[in-house]
């Protein structure tokens, strides 16, 4: 059976407490001291994808490092430990590696990493780009709102999924405001996007986060921020937010507060065939992140070479995975968040609370 492996990695120190019952004896500093001792771990594995009779396989392999460790520990250090992941990858015979949550942002994005291995590696952030502009055509028509004429906001601009969304939505929208925390790469990324566009598009770019969401009738998450950005009060009336980031970039309290918006999780797919896991990764039976389902879907194709890496993200490639996603029976997830499914019904609520809310602001002056 053709074989293929994921990183994953706690993204908290409770999630190691959970699964490692030893370390719920230890204060958590000394828990969060030991793991950078651990070895990479094989913690489950994956089978029943595809709708061919063999189907394929995977496993689940594990960096011990919470995501604060990814940010925090020096880049060296935590590049050694994917390494150390993908040679255990190796000698599992997987044939190609993706990269998972923050694995695929340290560094320089998987290109050292596949430099350092004999078997191919992927981020999977083309096929996450392409179901995450999906998702947002979908909630935008479920919503009512006309892309072409909306706000569109791209947090995270200036990272290789934000780039790739900006790049390909250019050609979709009238106004785009790209958002992030380097003013210089913020203005390189802008002016690359306005002769890409030329005067189809209205290109500007703010390290304001809330004033960009204020105005916005569209809003991509893509940030690779280990805490919350969106908070409640941050959101117009009627707004859509495709939050792609894992931890999410938009506070659970809007979810709570904010009936008039909606907020559903981007870049998840339906896998084909008989989909089953021996790890609980925090999504129903069936469904997986569309950075996995890249690397399930390159296995497919026993097409195993190096295909999302680095900051800059081939458009032609975005627009490839997802035909081949396609073409092997993925299909883009009913809208979702926190395990709520988005249909009709909910949308058609949140618009009545939009309509609502906006009346309220107009009599409040």
């Amino acid at each position: 059976m053709e074989s293929f492996a994921f990183l994953v990695h706690p993204m908290s120190i409770g999630d190691v407490t959970q699964r490692i019952r030893m370390t719920r004896l230890l204060p958590a500093a000394w828990c969060e001291r030991m793991i950078t001792w651990c070895p990479p771990l094989r913690m489950g594995e994956m089978s029943g994808i595809g709708n061919t009779g063999a189907g394929i396989g995977g496993h689940f392999i594990s960096v011990m490092l919470t995501t604060r460790q990814m940010l925090e520990l020096p880049p060296q250090f935590v590049l050694k430990r994917i390494i150390q992941a993908g040679r255990l990858a190796e000698k599992l015979g997987a044939r190609i590696l993706g990269l998972g949550a923050y694995t695929s942002v340290v560094g320089d994005a998987g290109i050292t990493v596949a430099r350092q291995l004999g078997i191919a590696v992927t981020t999977g952030n083309s096929l996450t780009a392409a179901a995450a502009i999906a998702g947002t055509r979908e909630a935008a028509r479920l919503m009512d709102i006309n892309l072409d004429q909306a706000a569109v906001v791209v947090v995270g601009a200036t990272g290789s999924i934000g780039r790739a969304v900006c790049s390909i939505l250019a050609g979709e929208v009238r106004h785009i405001r790209l958002v992030a925390r380097d003013q210089r790469i913020l203005e390189e990324t802008a002016g690359r996007l306005r002769q890409l566009a030329g005067n189809a598009v209205d290109v500007d770019f703010t390290t304001d986060l809330r004033q960009a969401l204020r105005q916005a009738d569209v809003v991509l998450a893509t940030s690779s921020a280990p805490e919350a950005l969106i908070h409640p009060e941050d959101l117009k009336p009627g707004a859509v937010v495709c939050d792609i980031a894992r931890p999410r970039d938009t506070s659970e309290r809007v979810a709570r507060e904010r009936e008039d918006v909606l907020v559903f999780d981007g870049g998840l797919l339906e896998v084909p065939g008989d989909f089953a896991t021996s790890l609980n990764y925090g999504l129903p039976p069936g469904l997986t992140y569309a950075c996995m389902a890249e690397t399930m879907i390159l296995t497919l194709e026993q097409r195993y070479q190096n295909f999302s890496l680095g900051r800059e993200l081939d458009p032609e490639k975005v627009a490839e995975i997802y035909q081949l996603a396609l073409k092997h029976g993925f299909k883009l997830a009913a809208l979702r968040y926190q395990e709520q499914v988005l249909d009709p019904a909910r949308c058609r609520a949140v618009k009545e609370a939009a309509a609502e809310r906006r009346r309220r602001l107009i009599r409040a002056g």
